[in-house]
């Protein structure tokens, strides 16, 4: 049996990483960042980063396709979406300000220093960001890759932003696992993109379930119900498969993970984190009712539901879905206790800022040594593994446990990188016809 740390112990780790000095600050005050995948989520995480702290600044930037990189960085430049920030109140000289359209837009877009030399573009364009000489690595690709360039950016010194999920298979969970272990003995800050976590609400809820608000947890509910996250409409002709797969990422399991490990990580997380544990085993069923027919849709499912179980035998009951967009949505969480009951909100007080924003502002705090030392490594990589076992439940129609999932050999990652590489036709997983390994 595969013996991992748990989050008690990571937590004994990180506290004990705070007796000892930490060198956490670049040597001109300065933080320097560089981003690895320059889609939606990564360009949105940069403005987070910029909004909430101070002297850091944007200076690398890679993606696997160019326009994807220039597109991410033209709207960094422009200031695109700052308006979703007007009103924030962050730190500024060591002051509350609360910050106007006019002080966004004066102040970030020129922290985006990115020089021509610093645009790296393909398959090894991540090495070259962590090569850059960044104090920072923000890791936004898609998360099939993220082991490999986590891994990387640890062992090359380098304070991490992981974006989560950080696998899609057991193999590449572990990877990481063993590099956050690596990470806690340097000393390098690991933030996940697990942003519950930085939200005031959760954490004040969470704490005072814990501290007995609403009795013992008798059983825990979840639902993540929602349209597709997105589709490229039509393949381009002159698209080998692997451009298409990543272009059209969020359909394959390799490199999205399906839906109840990309999307429905929040959640899976969030329960983890009141439990304060990972569940032992689960049992789960799932299916597709329209992604079929047409290879825009890959070899994911668009619906799930998980019953997995603590070893406390408290039962956590998790529903997954995509349907097509006009139908009912809804993400919520239900934990139920001895003596009432609560969705992980309502006991708070305080609903601080963004936690988009604050988990940034944690970050760099640990980083600089004037907060909390943080490695979020191991937590986000059990939750990760959580996800892929009731994933792999579902498509094989088995039990799986706790310490199946860790001893499981199954890795998704091709074993070649090149634009014009053909690959295989996915194929659907089935009950009965899909094997465990």
């Amino acid at each position: 049996m595969t013996t991992q740390p748990t989050r008690r112990d990571l937590l004994a780790t990180s506290a004990a990483a705070l007796t000892v000095p930490l060198a956490r600050a670049a040597s001109d005050g300065k933080l320097r960042a560089g981003i690895i995948g320059c889609g939606g989520r990564g360009t949105q995480a940069v403005t987070d980063m910029l909004t909430g702290t101070e002297n850091v600044e944007l200076v690398a930037m890679a993606d696997v396709f160019e326009d994807k990189l220039e597109a991410s960085l033209k709207r960094l430049r422009e200031g695109a979406g700052l308006k979703r920030y007007e009103g924030i109140t962050v730190t500024r000289s060591g002051q509350p300000k609360t910050m106007t359209l006019d002080d966004l837009m004066k102040e970030i877009p020129g922290r985006i220093q990115v020089p021509p030399e610093n645009h790296y573009v393909g398959f090894d364009a991540f090495q070259k960001v962590i090569n850059s000489g960044v104090d920072i690595v923000m890791l936004t690709t898609p998360p099939g890759y993220r082991p490999i360039h986590f891994e990387a950016a640890v062992k090359a010194g380098k304070h991490v932003f992981t974006e989560k999920p950080i696998a899609t298979d057991p193999v590449g969970c572990r990877r990481f696992m063993a590099a956050a272990r690596l990470a806690a003995e340097k000393k390098l800050t690991v933030v996940s993109g697990a942003q519950r976590h930085a939200q005031a609400n959760y954490i004040e809820t969470v704490d005072k379930i814990k501290n007995g608000a609403i009795g013992d947890i008798r059983s825990l509910y979840s639902h993540y119900l929602s349209g597709p996250v997105f589709h490229v409409q039509a393949r381009d002709s002159k698209w080998a498969d692997m451009e298409w797969q990543h272009r059209n990422w969020y359909s394959f399991v390799w490199i999205c993970g399906d839906q109840i490990v990309e999307q429905h990580f929040h959640n899976i997380d969030f329960i983890n984190w009141v439990m304060g544990a990972h569940p032992v085993k689960v049992i789960a069923s799932g299916g597709i009712s329209w992604r079929k027919g047409n290879e825009l849709y890959g070899n994911i499912y668009d619906h799930m539901a998980s019953d997995f179980e603590y070893a406390n035998g408290v039962r956590y009951s998790s529903h997954c879905r995509q349907y097509p967009r006009g139908v009912f949505n809804e993400v919520n969480d239900l934990i139920v206790g001895s003596k009432g009951v609560s969705n992980g909100l309502d006991l708070s007080t305080n609903k601080g800022i963004n936690p988009y924003v604050q988990e940034h502002i944690d970050l760099v705090a640990s980083i600089r040594g004037t907060g909390p030392y943080l490695n979020q490594g191991q937590s986000v990589a059990e939750s990760t593994m959580t996800a892929i076992m009731g994933r792999e439940s579902a498509y094989s129609g088995q039990l799986v446990t706790w310490d199946m999932i860790m001893n499981s050999k199954l890795d998704l990652m091709p074993k070649a990188f090149d634009y014009k590489l053909q690959m295989d036709p996915p194929a659907l997983p089935e009950p009965g016809k899909y094997s465990f390994i």
